[in-house]
């Protein structure tokens, strides 16, 4: 698959900014462009799928969260709504009594891999874990590639294990999500050059995601040993992204930290009120997410955009607002 590309740039599959536009555009330029499916159901997976397919006819990627389910806590729960409270009422909102998990897995979800075997898409990734080995099998059958994110070695270790067919080596460095597969565990924290190298050995070809923004970046990665580059927040700003306009002006400010108060798991998001609220008594994710979401549409409501999910990796700053084709284009090595 790695093998077909004109320019070896994957499309990070960014799940709210992404779009299938976006993915048609990075395909049609010769990269390798990604739909994430994470917070969509089966019929809106389908649509996307066949959105992509409307226009190109290159093979693209889909991507889903493989999370363990929620541990709901109503007591844990509770005090995280009492934290939250006072911003709620910063805006004359009050937060919801209760919380939902919101985003399920794609663990047992039987929908949405009927979704997939119907549709074959090129390739299926997962974040977050990895799904089970009924679904694995199923896949590879369908001929889907399959890809898995790791942030350690021993998560490579188990992607191999299971069956898949490339890595991707996700660096500290990287926005949104951290596809740690235990988010309370601990996290050796490596860059993604260090991680790629400690992957390579185990075989399987290793695509390098974290701060890459420029061909520089891109052809240190290659040199050490990646098969290709992903890039996320590269594309933040393209006109294909659904990037929100408080998100895309933030952008320029650079500044990013590792948050869990959003959703209840670590991710990297630009500097803003949200990511100064104490992290340590966040609900389990996604159950954080609902009320997070909550809290940014009070704030949104009265003009504040300072409660947004703004994810975005370390190279922030060095976003460029230009059509996606024109990324591949500026980063391929």
């Amino acid at each position: 698959m790695l093998n077909t590309l004109t320019h070896r740039v994957v499309q990070a599959p960014m799940a709210g900014t992404s779009t299938p536009e976006m993915a048609v555009a990075v395909c049609e330029a010769g990269g390798l462009g990604f739909l994430a499916l994470g917070a969509l159901d089966a019929v809106g997976a389908a649509k996307a799928i066949r959105a992509v397919r409307q226009g190109t006819e290159r093979d693209f990627g889909v991507n889903l969260f493989c999370h363990a389910p929620a541990r709901r806590d109503a007591a844990r729960e509770a005090t995280w709504i009492q934290t939250l409270e006072p911003e709620f009422a910063r805006f004359g909102a009050s937060p919801p009594r209760e919380l939902a998990e919101i985003y399920p897995s794609f663990r047992g979800n039987d929908a949405m891999l009927s979704v997939l075997l119907a549709e074959r898409p090129a390739i299926v990734g997962c974040h977050f874990g990895l799904p089970g080995p009924d679904q694995i099998a199923a896949l590879k059958a369908a001929g889907c590639a399959l890809w898995a994110t790791a942030t350690s070695l021993a998560e490579g270790k188990a992607i191999v294990d299971a069956g898949f067919d490339v890595i991707v080596a996700q660096g500290f460095e990287a926005g949104g999500h951290r596809g740690i597969f235990e988010p309370n565990g601990p996290d050796e924290r490596q860059d993604h050059l260090a991680l790629a190298r400690a992957l390579l050995p185990l075989g399987l070809p290793v695509v390098a995601a974290g701060g890459i923004m420029d061909r520089g970046a891109a052809r240190a990665a290659m040199d050490a040993g990646a098969a290709a580059v992903q890039c996320g927040t590269a594309f933040l700003r393209a006109p294909e992204a659904a990037t929100p306009p408080a998100h895309r002006a933030a952008l320029s400010g650079g500044r990013t930290v590792m948050t869990r108060a959003i959703s209840g798991r670590p991710a990297r998001c630009l500097v803003n009120d949200f990511t100064a609220i104490a992290d340590a008594a966040a609900a389990d994710y996604p159950v954080a997410y609902d009320i997070g979401k909550a809290l940014h549409a009070a704030a949104s409501a009265q003009g504040h955009h300072g409660y947004g999910a703004f994810w975005a990796g370390t190279g922030a700053a060095a976003s460029v607002a230009r059509p996606a084709a024109d990324t591949v284009l500026a980063i391929s090595p």
